[in-house]
């Protein structure tokens, strides 16, 4: 895997974020509403609510229970909708994913995984990465698999703790902004954090919907060369 602080040579429409060495370029952000969402997100309360009481879970590490796929990346059948994926956080944080129709466009779903940015970026780069987050369906309430608020979250096939949804803050939609011309590529975006800068992963991902209960995104190398492997199975039980 490429060293976090220079683009893979073999990236796509890939630019350097910012020139500037102590913060994020002051651009409005003038993304895509995605074609299903004009902007109706829902109420930050409910996921303050959960991200506190997310925050407040202990990262543990007991055997995963659920039957995790052996299919290999390679044999994954095509067809499925090509979408993008970004992976960005402090090195030493929780990372964050968007996923997104295009580079341009306001994500369609943020998650905060309960794992560090450098950890899973590490392990990344020593192979192949499954992630499979797991949620209870819920018979009173009628939600998308992606609007569902809160995920027990496997990293091959041991539980790491949880995953939470939130709507994109201001930080995260000046990160997708400021990447908005990246299509794939790893890098650092300065900050005025005393945490330092920023790191992030973008590439191409296929979503492919199993079922109204599942859904896999396999993230997706140029024109088949070798690199990182990393699939997100989201289930609902």
């Amino acid at each position: 895997m490429p060293s976090p602080k220079t683009l893979p040579s073999k990236s796509r429409n890939v630019v350097a974020p910012s020139s500037s060495p102590s913060r994020l370029p002051p651009t409005p952000v003038l993304l895509q509403q995605p074609s299903h969402k004009k902007g109706q997100w829902k109420s930050t309360k409910l996921f303050r609510r959960v991200k506190s009481v997310f925050r407040s879970f202990p990262v543990i590490n007991p055997p995963c229970k659920m039957p995790v796929s052996n299919r290999q990346h390679e044999g994954h059948i095509h067809g499925g909708k090509q979408m993008t994926g970004t992976l960005f956080g402090f090195r030493k944080a929780r990372v964050n994913l968007a996923i997104q129709e295009n580079p341009r466009g306001v994500p369609l779903l943020v998650l905060e995984l309960s794992i560090q940015t450098g950890k899973l970026l590490q392990d990344m780069g020593s192979g192949l990465v499954r992630i499979a987050l797991e949620c209870e369906k819920n018979h009173s309430e009628k939600l998308k698999l992606i609007d569902e608020p809160i995920w027990t979250m496997y990293c091959n096939g041991r539980k790491v703790g949880y995953a939470v949804k939130r709507g994109p803050t201001e930080e995260d939609l000046k990160v997708i902004q400021n990447l908005h011309a990246v299509s794939m590529g790893a890098g650092v975006l300065p900050t005025e954090s005393s945490e330092g800068e920023l790191t992030y992963m973008r590439a191409f991902f296929e979503r492919t919907i199993g079922s109204k209960d599942s859904e896999t995104y396999y993230m997706m190398n140029p024109n088949g060369t070798s690199g990182p492997e990393l699939s997100i199975f989201f289930v609902r039980i």
